[in-house]
């Protein structure tokens, strides 16, 4: 997932306010979200999770999360298809939305994208890359 281990990564994100911005982490794997609830919760962030994309919009609707990290393969709904739906509701229409996949083609990119999707992060990748674009998403 991550080049690096997220659990011992202790470095903070630099802000001039306290974040208390919620992020919703949509994964299929339990360790995924573990590590990502721990690495983003120690950044400041709350952080509410999703196990597949029927989970994640049920979640996103009652939550009304600040940015959403979105796995792409995920049994019952898969990112894209919950990405559209999400899309589909007003109060949710601008909430940045991070697809995170080990697809890396441009293609596949490129599709999440237009789907609906704000920024692609192919996996494995750096904490402080998807760091940057959390902080360039919520402001």
């Amino acid at each position: 997932m991550m080049k690096q281990e997220l659990t011992s990564d202790r470095r903070t994100m630099t802000s001039a306010t306290p974040s208390l911005r919620t992020i919703l982490v949509v994964d299929d794997f339990d360790d995924t979200r573990l590590l990502l609830r721990i690495w983003l919760e120690r950044r400041g962030f709350r952080v509410i999770e999703a196990e597949n994309g029927l989970e994640a919009i049920k979640r996103a609707t009652s939550e009304l999360p600040d940015l959403i990290i979105m796995d792409m393969e995920m049994p019952r709904l898969d990112g894209l298809s919950a990405t559209r739906r999400i899309r589909e509701v007003p109060s949710l229409s601008k909430v940045p939305i991070v697809a995170v996949s080990a697809y890396g083609a441009d293609q596949f990119r490129e599709l999440a994208l237009a789907t609906g999707c704000d920024e692609y992060v192919s996996t494995p990748f750096e904490p402080t890359a998807l760091e940057t674009i959390i902080r360039s998403l919520i402001r």
